[in-house]
């Protein structure tokens, strides 16, 4: 049997050495836990990045992939399947309104990749607005309307034709969109921008500016879609209609999967003017209606919308010289700190708490909607405890 000194080993030998590894060895997970190769139990805050909505080894997933394992797991695209005829359906079906369409693939920067280019081609245009501090992806495409310059830097030049505008600033957005922008694209909730909400009029705002201007407006639901903020999309807050959303991470309980849903505004995309081998492709087809079927009967957004009230009240009632602001909307909350996040996080984790940084000062949590409320109190109970005091 290998040895934990030997999965460490052989991962930093063989790995690609992009990510820096905390020295724990994940083996299992079960709902809102997580065990390591020592045994040792976790409440899972990180959710895979905010994958895991519906839980850990979630059984209706389980037995959805196994069923289609033994059935079909290759359907490329120029033919029909049932699976992904039937996960079409229900996206737009879950969708807000006028979003009847959707293209399939595999992740949340493959999503945005697709977006800005079927923006380009219904519009002529050329332009893409973001937002500063925004991230969708770092594939060339989706890396060109992400902000941050370390994301940035290394790989300039980038596609040409992207610029940024403030967050939460309309006017700024105003004076920016002329009649060369093909497309605005904003999330709902900024998550690696450090959770930061964005205002109803302002959102609203920008989608009238885009009518108005002959612009689609994009809405990056990457990682506030299927329930995490309260709502099945966080879009439905502010009763927004974009002409594309880009959906992913929890979409199917874990499977890679991506999509762009569109609408009227997009038009009718020339044929063969983007794809994917394996989008929508039977397996992650048949684990998304899996986990989009237990998201409902579970009614895990209602869930997400109570227990992250929760967990945004108990951390905001925490009393700690180190914190300058918590914010949040659903089970996707931050806490802003005066310093940097990295030694809380290990404490944090050294009392059974996994968390994630976003940015170099917030601690952000993502837990699984199927956390339970004391599971919620324990996560309040250890953030108090290692805020008491400054760290270095």
């Amino acid at each position: 049997m290998i040895s934990n000194d030997e999965i460490m080993a052989l991962e930093d030998r063989h790995g690609s050495g992009l990510v820096t590894n905390q020295p724990i060895i994940l083996v299992r997970g079960q709902g809102a836990r997580l065990w390591d190769a020592d045994g040792r139990e976790y409440i899972d805050c990180v959710g895979g990045h905010g994958v895991a909505n519906i839980g850990h080894a979630n059984p209706d997933v389980a037995k959805a992939l196994c069923e289609q394992a033994q059935t079909l797991l290759v359907g490329p695209a120029g033919y029909y399947n049932d699976k992904r005829s039937l996960l079409l359906g229900e996206l737009t079906r879950i969708a807000p309104p006028g979003l009847d369409r959707a293209f399939l693939c595999n992740s949340g920067a493959e999503a945005n990749e697709a977006a800005f280019k079927f923006a380009r081609v219904a519009t002529g245009r050329t332009r893409i607005i973001a937002a500063m501090r925004g991230f969708h992806g770092r594939t060339f495409g989706a890396l060109s309307a992400t902000w941050r310059k370390e994301y940035r830097t290394p790989f300039e030049p980038l596609v040409p034709g992207f610029d940024f505008v403030p967050y939460n600033r309309l006017e700024r957005l105003e004076k920016a969109l002329d009649d060369h922008t093909a497309a605005v694209v904003l999330e709902v909730v900024q998550g690696e921008g450090g959770i930061m909400p964005g205002d109803g009029d302002y959102l609203q705002g920008a989608q009238a500016l885009c009518r108005e201007r002959g612009a689609l407006f994009i809405v990056d639901e990457v990682q506030t879609g299927f329930g995490r903020t309260g709502r099945m999309f966080a879009s439905e807050y502010h009763g927004l209609e974009p002409d594309m959303m880009c959906v992913a991470k929890s979409i199917a309980g874990g499977i890679p999967m991506g999509a762009v849903l569109l609408g009227a505004r997009v038009g009718d995309l020339p044929k063969k003017v983007h794809g994917s081998t394996f989008g929508g492709n039977p397996l992650a087809c048949a684990a998304a209606l899996a986990a989009i079927a237990f998201i409902e009967r579970e009614r895990l957004p209602e869930r997400a919308a109570e227990l992250g009230e929760r967990l945004l009240s108990g951390l905001q009632a925490i009393d700690s010289s180190v914190v300058r602001e918590v914010r949040g909307l659903g089970l996707m909350v931050g806490i802003e700190l005066k310093m940097p996040s990295a030694p809380y996080l290990a404490a944090l984790a050294e009392r059974g708490i996994l968390g994630l940084s976003a940015g170099s000062t917030v601690i952000r949590y993502l837990p699984p909607l199927v956390i339970a409320a004391d599971e919620i109190d324990a996560v309040i109970s250890a953030t108090a405890e290692v805020l008491k005091e400054p760290m270095q």
